[in-house]
């Protein structure tokens, strides 16, 4: 096997020069295995400390679970939407970060779950209307009968991701 000099770290302006006979395949494999592994250690990383620390991503409903939402208005202030969820469906995680007016056409036995755990029930009446902070959540439908309502997100003063 021919040796060759590792052109890459003469190009740095090292003060030493590595070549392939000296070093071996084995060792340039445990470098490029390592170099992977810390890469993906470091996503890993951020990922958790993104989540850990409050920050979670922006998560659209309406693309995520388009038979529950159908956006009914969107314009540069709010946006409605008309919202059904059937007995024992749940919807798929989805925030709203500007926060949300929900009117109940309905009665709602609902549970809501959060990234990080926590659990909580609510039980409205048709022609309840109730505000939510900003919120990453999900939420399954525990009564015996559809739930609908309509939902505004508003749009102003606040910073959408």
């Amino acid at each position: 096997m021919a040796c060759f000099r590792m052109s890459r770290l003469h190009r740095l302006h090292l003060p030493f020069e590595i070549s392939y006979c000296e070093w071996g395949k084995e060792n340039m494999k445990k470098v490029a295995y390592l170099t992977t592994g810390l890469l993906a250690g470091a996503l890993i990383a951020s990922v958790a400390f993104a989540r850990s620390s409050g920050v979670i991503f922006f998560q659209d409903a309406t693309k995520l679970a388009p038979q529950m939402y159908k956006v009914v208005l969107d314009n540069s202030h709010v946006r409605v939407i008309d919202y059904h969820i059937k007995p024992g469906e749940k919807e798929p995680m989805h925030s709203h970060p500007c926060g949300v007016v929900v009117y109940y056409f309905t009665d709602s036995n609902m549970r809501g779950s959060s990234p990080g755990g926590g659990v909580n029930e609510s039980h409205n009446h048709a022609g309840d209307v109730v505000w939510r902070d900003p919120v990453t959540h999900f939420t399954e439908n525990i009564g015996k009968s559809e739930v609908h309502a309509l939902l505004v997100e508003p749009k102003d003063g606040c910073k959408r991701p």
